[in-house]
């Protein structure tokens, strides 16, 4: 009878501790258990470099999604972001996404800014304004080659 209450004790206490790490994973890993709070919108890219999927969207300065999948689109070449955002955010159909950096050499991150039309975006819509990443290295490696070629 001891032997089967220690083990019951034992029991309850692993499966306690089982739901609490879900709880928390849940909860910090900002999964939802529901598909319905949030919904997919897409974006093309010239080029989507740094950015990773689980990058968060921001819009007037609020996360309000991620990223849920990068894609290349064969014909064009243009990397295609599936993003879901929260259902209450509504945008028009001219809002601009646009891929930026947290801080100096923060995480790539997609902002959105709001357009000014009346006609809103619709669940599987494609944002079709869009800002490519900006490339440092490019940027740093042009900047020194057109510097030596004048001299």
């Amino acid at each position: 009878m001891e032997r089967s209450s220690l083990e019951l004790s034992v029991g309850s206490f692993v499966a306690i501790g089982v739901l609490s790490v879900v709880y928390l994973a849940l909860n910090l890993g900002d999964i939802g258990l529901s598909s319905n709070d949030f919904y997919r919108l897409d974006a093309r890219f010239v080029s989507s470099s740094g950015l990773i999927e689980g990058a968060f969207i921001e819009v007037g300065g609020v996360r309000v999604g991620t990223v849920q999948k990068i894609s290349v689109d064969y014909e064009s070449y243009e990397s295609i972001v599936e993003m879901a955002l929260q259902r209450q955010i509504k945008l028009q159909d001219d809002a601009i996404a646009s891929i930026r950096t947290s801080g100096i050499i923060g995480d790539r991150f997609v902002k959105i800014s709001p357009g000014g039309s009346e006609t809103f975006l619709q669940p599987g819509d494609e944002i079709i304004e869009t800002e490519s990443s900006i490339n440092l290295e490019e940027l740093i490696s042009k900047y020194i080659f057109e510097s030596n070629s004048k001299d």
